[in-house]
């Protein structure tokens, strides 16, 4: 890219961030997320890129250009076909890959990513047909294969640390089942609120569950958040996205994977993973079982449960910086227990 292209995609790229952000002036430097940014603003954002520009590049290429002299150069490059997204650089110890939920993206995984305490590489992983050109997969089994070979191809070899919020804890629970059938060690399994289909429960978890359900609907307190693991971010990013032809193929895109999602939970029955997880539950409850330990504590080697403040989806948002903090906590210990474990965590 010439000087004088550079300046042209600079130009073009402030007029659109101003007008999606809605606010005036906007840096070249300003980093999109410190700027409010988020997964529907930008999925608004790259559609209006797509329809000035011709270039037709996923919103999660935010990720890695979050400022517009960085996305500006990137617009004549090739889009990567990893479902691998860098959200937060790293020089020491072994990466972090992490796993958002039903009907969203790693872009709402950024602030989590953003404020661990920790200098570790840590890697998003993006659902399949979140692109618009890939179908999706509508299999918990096929995402967790699909993850595993990506993750592979950054980690050969050594302990892996997983983290995974909704259904995604669903797709972090297969994987480490796989690498630990191959004989790899899984430092860390992290699970943020994810829970099987409510099909899958025992028929007494299953009548709780009803109960607790038809109590909030009487009392006018059902929340939005977590419902059938679907992000209210992701519905949101939906409802605002406009009716241009671009805007309303990103919104069908949507709409597709997340209803091969939807099957891919419902059809999902979890097996027994002889391990140790990290449970992270919501302090308010919604759609979800109010106690953890009675779905997984049979399905899992060792459960350990904690509790965040806020709901399913205030966990990313609201209360990130106590989940985070969790989360942290969580890595840190488990690289203490790795033989030769490698310096340079904080602390």
């Amino acid at each position: 890219m010439t000087d004088r292209s550079l300046s042209v995609a600079i130009e073009v790229l402030t007029s659109i961030w101003q007008r999606v952000l809605q606010r005036s002036p906007i840096g070249i430097n300003d980093d999109f997320f410190e700027l409010g940014g988020t997964s529907s603003l930008a999925a608004r954002l790259f559609a209006e890129i797509a329809e000035q520009t011709g270039q037709h590049l996923t919103p999660v290429t935010v990720c890695a250009a979050p400022t517009i002299v960085a996305l500006a150069a990137r617009l004549e490059l090739p889009p990567s076909r990893s479902p691998l997204v860098l959200l937060k650089p790293g020089a020491d110890g072994p990466p972090v890959f992490m796993t958002h939920g039903i009907g969203s993206s790693v872009i709402d995984l950024v602030p989590l990513a953003r404020c661990l305490p920790l200098t570790q590489p840590i890697y998003g992983v993006e659902a399949r047909g979140n692109d618009g050109v890939e179908e999706p997969f509508d299999r918990i089994e096929d995402m967790a294969q699909a993850h595993l070979d990506a993750i592979r191809m950054i980690q050969p070899g050594g302990s892996y640390f997983l983290v995974g919020y909704s259904l995604g804890g669903l797709v972090s629970l297969e994987v480490a089942r796989r690498l630990s059938a191959n004989g790899h060690n899984v430092a860390l399994l992290a699970m943020l609120d994810s829970y099987p289909h409510r099909c899958h429960l025992s028929i007494g978890q299953h009548a709780r569950l009803a109960l607790q359900l038809a109590k909030q609907r009487m009392s006018g307190g059902m929340r939005a958040s977590g419902s059938s693991h679907q992000s209210a971010l992701a519905r949101q990013g939906a409802n605002l996205l406009g009716h241009s032809p671009v805007e309303q193929s990103i919104a069908r895109t949507m709409q597709r994977v997340k209803e091969a999602q939807h099957r891919a939970l419902r059809n999902y029955r979890p097996r027994f993973y002889n391990g140790r997880v990290k449970f992270v539950r919501a302090a308010i409850v919604s759609h979800f079982p109010s106690d953890p330990v009675p779905v997984w504590s049979h399905l899992v080697g060792t459960l350990e449960v904690e509790t965040v403040p806020g709901d399913h989806v205030g966990m990313l948002t609201a209360a990130v910086e106590t989940l985070a903090r969790m989360v942290g906590w969580y890595v840190r210990e488990a690289v203490d227990l790795l033989p030769h474990s490698p310096g340079g965590l904080d602390s």
